[in-house]
């Protein structure tokens, strides 16, 4: 009996050394000269669910560095985050720039 527990147990191990998780991607504002600061720290409250500190953070990040990650996400949820931040700013008519790019 205890043979066959042990057996069920190294079959488990298995199992789980050769399950991978997804691959990662993050997701990036990009820097423009048009879009309101306030703009885009709404977005970061609104798409990522940060408190205003954070978003206010990323958002200098942004400004002063061309770009910020707003989070690391599967990517399909990556994707879904890009196109509804992208289509949020063109509703709103500004041209914010949202990509994702493979966590490495």
């Amino acid at each position: 009996m205890t043979t066959t527990h042990k057996q069920d147990s190294s079959v488990l191990e298995a199992a789980r050394a050769g399950t991978r998780l997804p691959p990662l991607y993050r997701v990036l504002l990009l820097n423009d000269d048009f879009t309101p600061m306030d703009f885009v720290v709404a977005v970061l409250q609104r798409y990522f669910g940060m408190d205003h500190e954070r978003a206010t953070r990323i958002m200098l990040q942004v400004h002063v560095e061309g770009l910020g990650m707003c989070g690391v996400f599967t990517k399909d949820v990556a994707a879904t985050k890009v196109e509804q931040v992208v289509s949020y700013a063109r509703q709103h008519q500004h041209p914010l720039a949202c990509v994702m790019e493979e966590n490495e």
